[in-house]
């Protein structure tokens, strides 16, 4: 009998939808409080998720969804560069 593999749900910041942990993004906040994105899902620290998406990153970000997650001022330079990671995205669909 074939055991089936569990696939890790995570709820997207944005829309907060369940998805599949790899077909988000995370964010993560560190233990020196520094938020950087994580592609691979392996770096430490408390960890956020958003959909691949830029309405969610949108959404998000008009409702400082990221900011309340970390409890912390997200700077300018993390929607920079998930703006430009959604946009290679599409890119290369």
């Amino acid at each position: 009998m074939i055991k089936e593999k569990k696939i890790p749900m995570r709820q997207c910041v944005g829309c907060r939808e369940m998805r599949p942990k790899r077909e988000l993004i995370r964010a993560v906040k560190s233990k020196e409080g520094e938020i950087s994105l994580d592609f691979v899902g392996k770096l430490p620290g408390r960890g956020a998720y958003i959909c691949a998406d830029a309405q969610c990153l949108a959404r998000a970000k008009k409702s400082k969804a990221l900011e309340r997650a970390f409890s912390c001022q997200i700077s300018p330079e993390v929607y920079a560069e998930l703006e430009n990671k959604l946009a290679e995205g599409e890119d290369g669909k």
